[in-house]
């Protein structure tokens, strides 16, 4: 089945995908062929499978030179770091980042990002007529708390989203791909030189000061740990926030539940990564020797895409699943399950409850602008739109 790389109607889809079974063979842009992975339980157990790996030699199309030439979606498979290592090298590399996640150090951030998006919603009120609460609102949260932490530059981190935009583009031509993976290995590199000869009170910092000490990260696990963080801490938490305002504003009886304190914002928060996962389809993984799954056999070296949007919806495990319902406060897996267990998903949550409790303590009235309906983002990694035009009521 072939995945449509401008996720036009990423949702009927995951629908046919699930109907076909937990473990699917689809097209990726590129006629790259990997197995999808689309039934909740099935995904939850293979994302914890010791079988299953992470590291791009253990996939035979990689490693036999069989993918296409500037394949839009080659970064995914190949940045040195966290996302693309297995066992010892993979908590040797988490571990690097793991102190600036935890729960402890997500609470003392909340009053600068309560700050952040206080000011942004003081600009938004400034605007006049319809606005795209998107690029106004949605965007410059993750990205501003994300940039402070790394240690970016505000002037270049316009330029950094962009180039990340296109980074997680399915439907980008080979030559736009190459660029984009090009250009933020440079900004990142220069990142780093203005950090070694100046440092900060950053994590970008204190991974220089990690690999100095002890040589515990290359020059290229830095930067791929950067622009890791670079694109989880902004790209789908800008997602998320737009996912759960659309679906707020379409479902005005669930934003009722929580305008009237019968329900918390982060019941919509868990709810949105349920019903409309930020992520649709995430890349990839590997099979260390051959599984049975659903009664099809992956072969060792064979590819896998985690299906969190399909997985979402899935009605074997979430009753009424195409039904967008905040109290059903069900458990899901969007951000991820087991080792790779997604570690920015408490800033995350953070971000996105401070954002729209702002968001409708402000303007309770919002309501979605007139015009045609908002255009899917052009990937089948990303789940959200371009666009999301509103209305200040």
């Amino acid at each position: 089945m072939p995945l449509d790389p401008f996720g036009r109607d990423q949702h009927g889809e995951n629908a046919r995908l699930r109907a076909a079974g937990p473990a699917v063979l689809v097209e990726l842009p590129g006629g790259v062929v990997v197995w999808a992975i689309t039934h909740h339980d099935t995904l939850q157990q293979l994302l914890a499978d010791p079988r299953i790996g992470k590291n791009p030699q253990l996939w035979s199309t990689f490693t036999e030179g069989r993918l296409p030439e500037g394949w839009p979606l080659l970064n995914f498979v190949t940045v040195p770091g966290m996302v693309t290592a297995d066992g010892e090298e993979h908590r040797r590399l988490r571990g690097l980042v793991t102190q600036a996640f935890t729960p402890r150090r997500i609470a003392e951030l909340r009053p600068a990002v309560e700050a952040r998006a206080a000011a942004l919603l003081d600009r938004v009120a400034l605007l006049e007529g319809d606005f795209d609460l998107r690029a106004h609102f949605a965007y410059p949260l993750p990205m501003q708390v994300i940039g402070e932490l790394l240690g970016l530059p505000a002037r270049q981190q316009d330029e950094l989203h962009e180039l990340s935009n296109t980074l997680v583009s399915s439907s980008a031509t080979p030559a736009a791909a190459v660029a984009a993976q090009q250009g933020l290995f440079a900004l990142l590199a220069s990142v780093v030189a203005a950090k070694r000869a100046e440092p900060g009170d950053d994590l970008t910092t204190d991974l220089i000061a990690a690999r100095a000490a002890d040589d515990r990260l290359t020059e290229q696990e830095l930067v791929g740990t950067l622009l890791l963080m670079l694109v989880a801490g902004h790209e789908t938490t800008l997602n998320l926030i737009t996912n759960a305002v659309r679906a707020l504003l379409a479902h005005p009886e669930q934003l009722r539940l929580v305008l009237d304190g019968r329900q918390p914002w982060s019941a919509v928060v868990e709810e949105t990564l349920r019903y409309d996962s930020p992520v649709g389809q995430f890349p990839l993984r590997y099979a260390t020797e051959d599984i049975e799954v659903g009664g099809v056999l992956i072969r060792r070296g064979e590819a896998l895409l985690a299906s969190y949007g399909a997985a979402g919806r899935d009605e074997e495990h979430y009753p009424d699943a195409d039904r967008f319902d905040i109290t059903r406060h069900a458990r899901h897996l969007s951000l991820g399950h087991g080792p790779h267990f997604c570690l920015g998903s408490g800033l995350a949550r953070l971000e996105a409850e401070i954002a729209l409790s702002g968001l409708f303590g402000r303007f309770p009235g919002l309501t979605a602008a007139d015009g045609p309906a908002p255009e899917p983002i052009g990937s089948v990694i990303s789940n959200s739109v371009r666009t999301l035009p509103v209305r200040v009521g």
